[in-house]
C-alpha cells in the first residue's frame, strides 16, 4: 500500500463562524459534506451517518481531515444551555423519543457528567476511523 496517501487526505472544512446552533451545523455540514445532492442532515444518526461515506464527498473509506475553524465557539454554541434546550424539546415533543432516556441525559448534564451537543458531534467524528479531526 502507498503510504504517501496521508499528503492527499482530503480535506473538508466546518467553519464555526457561520452557525451559532445545532440547526446551523447542520446547515453548514450539508453543505460541506453534501454539496452535491438534495439530501440534508437533520438529525446526529444523520450526521453520523453522512461520516460513513459513499455519498455526497466523502467516498467510502477513505482518509478525510476535518478542519472545524472557530471550535472554541462552536464549544460554547454547542454547550451546556444548547445541549439543555436541545433536551427539554424532545421531551415536550414526546413521541417518538425515548422521553425517559433523555430525561436522564438531562438530568446527567445538569449534574455536570453528561455531554454537551458539542462532545456528542466530535465523538461522532471520531468514531470513524479514516477520519481526523483539527479543532482550530
Amino acid at each position: 500500500m502507498n503510504t504517501s496517501n496521508n499528503n492527499k487526505r482530503k480535506m473538508i472544512v466546518i467553519h464555526g463562524g457561520h452557525f451559532s446552533s445545532l440547526k446551523g451545523f447542520y446547515e453548514e455540514a450539508s453543505s460541506v459534506l453534501m454539496k452535491d445532492t438534495d439530501w440534508k442532515v437533520g438529525t446526529l444518526d444523520g450526521f453520523d451517518d453522512i461520516l460513513y461515506g459513499g455519498f455526497g464527498v466523502i467516498d467510502g473509506k477513505e482518509e478525510i481531515e476535518i478542519i472545524w475553524k472557530e471550535s472554541q465557539k462552536s464549544k460554547e454554541n454547542l454547550g451546556f444551555n444548547a445541549t439543555r434546550e436541545f433536551y427539554e424539546n424532545k421531551i415536550r415533543q414526546g413521541k417518538p423519543f425515548n422521553i425517559e432516556l433523555i430525561q436522564q441525559k438531562l438530568d446527567e448534564l445538569t449534574k455536570g457528567e453528561g455531554q454537551t451537543l458539542f462532545e456528542i458531534l466530535v465523538e461522532i467524528i471520531e468514531s470513524h476511523s479514516n477520519i481526523a479531526l483539527r479543532l482550530e
